[in-house]
């Protein structure tokens, strides 16, 4: 009897706990986490491209009174057309070469013809690029700001709105087809060039 108790006792503390599975579980985890872990891509900068030409069509030809050139050079410095400017001053000569209306014999003839073309060298800093970047799109805004709250189009179509986000809101109600007439007459012409390869 003695001999039947010592044998049961010796099977107890032989006893282990079964770890074949503990691999199988964490590769499970593994996979679970992999497929609910979401990643943040960055997307880049958000552009609306002009429609593609066809193989056979001339690009439209830019005259230089209608061109604005903002260049960022590989010291950060901003220059426009030519002349040292800064990043501070990009927004207003935007405004003004856009809503120009062929006043001024340096600027643009009309809204729907100006075009800022932005030029870097490869050296540039990145923060100054978007800097820039950010004003010509902001000066644009303050565009369409100023159009939505002044009531009148160019087109002679009447909008009565606090700012351009409200006149968006208020597009929203309206037949799929309606254009947005302040973007079809303020069109926003941003040409990006390739940077200069530098030395």
């Amino acid at each position: 009897m003695a001999g039947l108790l010592d044998k049961r006792r010796s099977k107890r503390e032989d006893a282990e706990t079964p770890t074949s599975s503990m691999a199988d579980i964490a590769f499970l985890l593994l996979i679970f986490f992999l497929v609910t872990t979401t990643i943040n891509v960055d997307t880049g900068i958000g552009m609306t491209l002009p429609p593609k030409l066809e193989e056979e069509q001339e690009p439209p030809p830019v005259t230089e009174r209608n061109l604005l050139n903002v260049l960022v050079n590989s010291s950060g410095e901003v220059l426009i057309d030519d002349s040292m400017s800064s990043v501070n001053q990009i927004r207003e000569e935007v405004e003004t070469h856009v809503l120009n209306y062929g006043e001024e014999p340096d600027y643009s003839e009309s809204p729907s013809d100006a075009v800022i073309s932005l030029k870097t060298d490869a050296q540039t800093p990145y923060r100054t690029y978007i800097e820039v970047l950010d004003e010509i799109q902001m000066a644009y805004r303050e565009i369409y700001d100023g159009i939505a709250q002044s009531g009148n189009l160019p087109s002679g179509e009447t909008v009565l709105d606090e700012n351009y986000e409200s006149y968006e809101k208020y597009r929203e109600s309206l037949e799929p087809e309606e254009e947005d007439q302040i973007r079809e007459n303020f069109p926003r012409n941003i040409s990006i060039a390739e940077p200069d390869a530098g030395s």
